[in-house]
């Protein structure tokens, strides 16, 4: 929103000049540029719309209204009011800018990209354009288009917290997608195992972590790096003499070959063996330079086969860190700050969001969205008593918030409330049916209140979210309670299936509970 002040303020004194056609019009003009300079946008709009009134076919009191809905948080009327200026000046600039951030606003980025491009096409320098387009490729997980903004952003505004909060994301993306690939050639393989592993690490979920390494070096004892993970992890745990071993091991490994591949994609052949040689090499040269550090050249080329996939995702992984790193490097602020506790909760590290938001509020005392950042963090770490007063006091202010309704609701339910809970969820299932969440969490309210018939459509709707069986049971018993026996019977069924798979994941699950010795 900071930057939609300053463009529109800017905007606003040419705009004025443009149709200052009498004394009466120009004390308006003057009214409303006074009135959104102080960030009193409501009571700017009635100002602007005299104005359009007055001056119903020109762009500039459009184009003001516009913009002072849009502040206002009145997307909608804005959006109108934006191609309305530009049905009168197809080629205004600032008209298809503010629609793209309006889209943005209201959750629509499919209809913010269009726009946006325009404006970057024609203002390749406007980092505002870049940033709102990066936002929007990266809502359609449209990755490399994402990237491409915020690399040219940060070259535009190297001091920029969201230009390399940007590239993080957008990395991890497409680390993500090449994971996939990874999984979908080689499931459950050293390459696959040690991807995961590296996830477990990175949230420090390090006994995790060292069995999933444990079972790749089980299953490819050459791999390189993976005994210096494990070293890692036993200084962490403070195991250094443990540690020593597993770097001795990783020097014992065959050095690499850096030079193997160098000239092979110069010979002329076409048999099987030589194609294989040279998809080998090719994967030997991602290894080197990814230990050269040269990410940048392993993302730039192509995968085809599993393993090097898995060098296409650590280096994407390597590119995200160093993005993230960056980030945390640039001078404290509050939105430094703002874009840290985002990624914490991204990784469930709820108690270190929670941090990050303090620090925010530091900068920027009372910053609402930043208050309601703390209040959620605060509740996800299961801390619902203090969270509560935070979230009440949010929800004060804006009563109408699906995400505030959501944690409140949750917070209650935590609290052992759950007909307070209900009305709560309630309102949250209606401001946006497509999450699960609430449907699932709403459920268990109706449950424990005894409405039954009520809590079967949303369990029914959560059911992509069982990872282990629960809802399953618990919509078995809900059909049990409604004499609905054919149906209980089936959701038991799949109640039991489901727990015989998580079962052998629990038995493998405590074997990796343990560091144990080399």
């Amino acid at each position: 929103m900071g930057f939609a002040i300053r463009l529109a303020v800017s905007l606003l004194p040419v705009l004025s000049l443009a149709y200052g056609q009498t004394d009466d019009l120009a004390l308006k003009s003057k009214r409303g540029k006074d009135l959104m300079a102080a960030g009193r946008f409501e009571e700017a709009i009635p100002v602007y719309r005299e104005l359009v009134k007055d001056l119903p076919d020109n762009p500039g009191p459009l184009m003001n209204l516009g913009m002072a809905l849009h502040m206002a948080g009145h997307e909608r009327e804005a959006v109108k009011e934006f191609q309305e200026v530009l049905r009168l000046e197809a080629a205004h600039m600032p008209a298809r800018l503010f629609l793209g951030a309006a889209y943005l606003a209201l959750k629509q980025p499919g209809k913010a990209v269009e726009p946006l491009q325009t404006v970057v096409q024609g203002q390749p320098d406007n980092r505002e354009a870049r940033l709102l387009l990066g936002e929007g490729l990266l809502a359609l997980e449209r990755y490399n288009g994402a990237l491409q903004q915020y690399q040219e952003l940060s070259k535009l505004d190297p001091e920029n917290p969201k230009a390399w909060s940007g590239l993080g994301e957008s990395f991890e993306g497409l680390a993500s997608r090449s994971f996939e690939e990874v999984e979908k050639l080689a499931p459950e393989s050293p390459y696959w195992l040690v991807l995961v592993a590296e996830t477990r690490a990175m949230a420090e979920h390090y006994a995790p972590a060292f069995y999933l390494y444990r079972e790749a070096l089980a299953r490819m004892p050459t791999l390189r790096g993976v005994h210096g993970s494990v070293a890692d992890i036993y200084r962490k745990s403070g195991h250094g003499d443990w540690a020593m071993v597993e770097e001795e091991k990783e020097r014992q490994l065959p050095p690499l070959n850096c030079g193997a591949c160098q000239g092979l994609g110069d010979e002329r052949a076409n048999s099987a063996a030589f194609a294989h040689a040279y998809r080998n090499n090719s994967a030997t040269e991602m290894e080197c330079d990814f230990h050269a550090g040269q990410y940048a050249k392993i993302v730039a080329g192509s995968a085809q086969t599993a393993e090097e996939y898995y060098w296409q995702t650590r280096a994407y992984n390597e590119l995200a860190r160093q993005a993230f790193s960056h980030l945390a490097d640039l001078p404290p602020s509050a939105e430094v700050h703002e874009l840290l506790a985002k990624i914490h909760f991204s990784q469930k590290s709820y108690a270190s969001a929670a941090k990050d938001w303090g620090e925010a509020l530091k900068y920027s005392p009372g910053n609402f969205y930043y208050e309601q950042g703390l209040a959620i963090s605060i509740s996800a770490g299961g801390n619902y008593e203090a969270a509560r007063p935070l979230l009440e006091k949010a929800m004060r202010q804006s009563p109408d918030s699906m995400e505030l309704n959501y944690w409140l609701g949750f917070t209650l339910l935590g609290l052992e409330q759950a007909e307070d809970a209900v009305p709560y969820l309630e309102r949250a299932v209606r401001g946006d049916p497509t999450v699960l969440q609430p449907h699932r969490d709403l459920a268990r309210a109706y449950l424990r209140v005894g409405q039954v018939e009520k809590a079967i459509p949303h369990l029914k709707t959560a059911l992509p979210l069982d990872d282990d069986g629960t809802l399953y049971y618990q919509l078995a018993q809900a059909y049990r309670k409604a004499g609905q026996k054919e149906l209980e019977r089936e959701m038991l069924a799949k109640f039991r299936k489901i727990q015989s798979s998580v079962n052998i994941e629990k038995k493998n699950l405590e074997k990796s509970l343990e560091i144990t010795p080399p």
